[in-house]
């Protein structure tokens, strides 16, 4: 028996392709707002500051070349290195202290017994949600250089004379650390709880048949079993130490440019390019900026991941 052969009908095959070419626009369509966006707000901007770093250029007038003049005029400045210090020391003080409390709170707010967890949850996720110029102003009240202030009121009970914690060298940064502490601390916590909220009970109820207490339990299920969350955490604290500007921009007001006492690399970029408009240095320290955040986020990195190796082959 001889098969019959189907032909295809050509008009209804260039029907389908088309269908096909369309449904392939169209998709494209759906998600291109994000790439022209994107492009033009992230990739753009990215693209011309790397051709600024290699540039004099003040903003108006014709570009000129100048290779890698402004990363030396940059890497010669004690200004630059007085911003990384700051920098370096307003992170360990705002961020550290800030993941460590974070999973302490994270660990009493997943108690089984705690009342009222929905009240502390957006208690302590309050700040975070807070606008930054109210969070400033306040602090700034707090921490004003009167005697009558409340943090130079609270210090004078145990005999520590007035602080003026917006031209002292350390006062400055224990101002912005504490606010930077107080702001961030419930977002770290929130991801610290939702990491817990993961952990199976069933490794507790082990544990409390064999005789833990909870400051075992903390040590030897909870810290281990949120190692993802931590690394987590400490990425994006460690990116957001290194990006530190609103709030001792804020805090210190116009002082913040003219002062080194809280002058932190992203305050010292943005005083170049809009202060002394010379957009080639500033260009020039993000590249630095970018080198040190890559850097700092590796040794972190490094740094808690081998601490969790040392502990698993502990257990």
């Amino acid at each position: 028996m001889i098969p019959l052969e189907v032909k295809k009908d050509p008009v209804s095959s260039k029907r389908s392709l088309s269908e096909k070419t369309k449904d392939m626009i169209s998709g494209y369509l759906y998600i291109s707002p994000f790439f022209i966006i994107f492009a033009i707000i992230g990739l753009y901007p990215a693209i011309f500051s790397l051709f600024l770093a290699f540039q004099k250029w003040n903003g108006m007038g014709e570009m000129e070349f100048v290779g890698l003049a402004n990363f030396k005029v940059i890497l010669t400045d004690p200004l630059f290195w007085k911003s990384v210090y700051n920098t370096i020391v307003l992170g360990v003080m705002g961020t550290a202290p800030q993941l460590v409390v974070g999973l302490v709170l994270a660990f009493f707010l997943n108690l089984t017994y705690l009342r009222f967890k929905n009240f502390f949850r957006i208690t302590i996720f309050m700040p975070y949600i807070t606008s930054m110029v109210a969070v400033a102003l306040v602090f700034s009240v707090f921490f004003s250089s009167n005697d009558t202030a409340l943090v130079n009121y609270l210090i004078g009970l145990i005999g520590i004379d007035p602080v003026n914690w917006k031209t002292s060298e350390w006062g400055a940064k224990i101002a912005i650390s504490t606010m930077v502490f107080w702001r961030w601390l419930g977002y770290n916590t929130i991801i610290f709880f939702a990491g817990m909220q993961s952990i199976s009970n069933d490794l507790y109820e082990a544990a409390k048949i064999d005789g833990a207490n909870k400051l075992q339990q903390l040590r030897y299920i909870t810290i281990p079993m949120l190692k993802p969350f931590i690394l987590l955490t400490v990425f994006f604290s460690t990116v957001g130490a290194m990006q530190l500007f609103t709030e001792p921009a804020v805090f210190l007001g116009n002082a913040a440019f003219s002062r080194d006492e809280a002058l932190t690399v992203v305050m010292y970029l943005y005083r170049d390019a809009f202060r002394i408009a010379s957009y080639g240095t500033a260009s020039a320290s993000a590249i630095i900026l970018l080198i040190f955040i890559v850097g700092a986020s590796a040794l972190n990195m490094m740094i808690t991941q081998g601490y969790g190796r040392k502990r698993g082959r502990k257990g």
